[in-house]
């Protein structure tokens, strides 16, 4: 009768054990929890401060640069949108950014699906080449491009800005899509081979439909790599009617350097597009970044 009644004080050590295990684990979610809450708040830190001054005057802004406005106004989104060619700055980089993404992606596609699905001798090799391009930054290809596109005629020109970003945006694309499409099934392109589909036919009716996520991945990556692009834009496109919503930016501060909440008020309205698309595809967005990580 004794050994029966001691054995739950033994138990009483394990079972305080267990408590202290799940106050250390609720600890360290604490304070990840805390690390991240503290990271959202300095990434959101910069663009509050922009929409806050963006909607002050210049007094206000001059009086307390870190306050709230009192009152809110408008009157700088107004003037930019209707003193300056803002919207004509827009339309170009729109342009520009679909064309490339459309063109790179394409490229991609097909050279994706070659090395990831037919055989054939040196396609690592030509994998690891395309991938090794990621590396050389565009600065150093910019005089080069440059003397040639000027002697062919290409420069001042959307259809040669476009080639300069399809080529920069293909090895990217590249290499997404084949860590991607190697996690297809066999199964389903042989049995779409036996059934007579041409290998074109089996990229865009079997491959394609199945690559939504990456496809869209891989559009909202590429689209903010060209509409955040000030390089090659600035020095292949000279014409004021062809200039990017970026250098079309960077003029505006300069000329309003001293007007700080309309320089504001500028760069809030050009992150606008790409905010709302990453909003409404932020679910494939998220989806499409792990897509290959882990087969089957």
């Amino acid at each position: 009768m004794q050994r029966r009644l001691a054995a739950p004080a033994a138990s009483a050590p394990v079972e305080s054990g267990k408590g202290a295990a799940k106050q250390r684990g609720l600890g360290v979610v604490l304070s990840l929890q805390g690390l991240l809450i503290i990271a959202v708040l300095v990434a959101l830190a910069p663009a509050a401060f922009m929409i806050m001054t963006s909607l002050k005057t210049p007094e206000q802004y001059n009086i307390d640069r870190l306050g709230l406005p009192d009152p809110f106004t408008f009157g700088n989104y107004a003037q930019v949108i209707s003193q300056h060619p803002f919207l004509l700055w827009m339309a170009n980089s729109a342009i520009l950014s679909v064309g490339s993404v459309l063109v790179s992606t394409a490229v991609a596609a097909l050279g994706a699906y070659a090395i990831a699905r037919m055989r054939f001798r040196g396609r690592e090799l030509l994998l690891s080449l395309s991938t090794s391009l990621m590396a050389v930054p565009p600065v150093v290809m910019v005089v080069p491009l440059f003397v040639m596109f000027t002697q062919i005629g290409l420069v001042g020109t959307y259809q040669g800005v476009i080639l300069i970003y399809a080529g920069l945006l293909t090895p990217f694309s590249v290499y997404l899509l084949v860590t991607f499409f190697r996690t297809i099934p066999t199964e389903l392109i042989e049995a779409a081979l036996i059934d007579g589909a041409t290998p074109l036919g089996v990229l865009t009716r079997i491959i394609l439909p199945l690559s939504g996520a990456p496809l869209v991945t891989l559009f909202i990556v590429n689209l903010l790599y060209v509409w955040n692009d000030l390089l090659i834009a600035l020095l292949f496109l000279p014409n004021e009617n062809l200039r990017t919503l970026m250098v079309g930016i960077s003029v505006f501060q300069g000329r309003y350097l001293q007007n700080i909440p309309l320089s504001m008020a500028g760069m809030a309205l050009a992150s606008v597009p790409m905010l709302i698309l990453y909003i409404v595809f932020q679910r494939y967005f998220i989806r499409g970044l792990v897509a290959g990580a882990v087969k089957g």
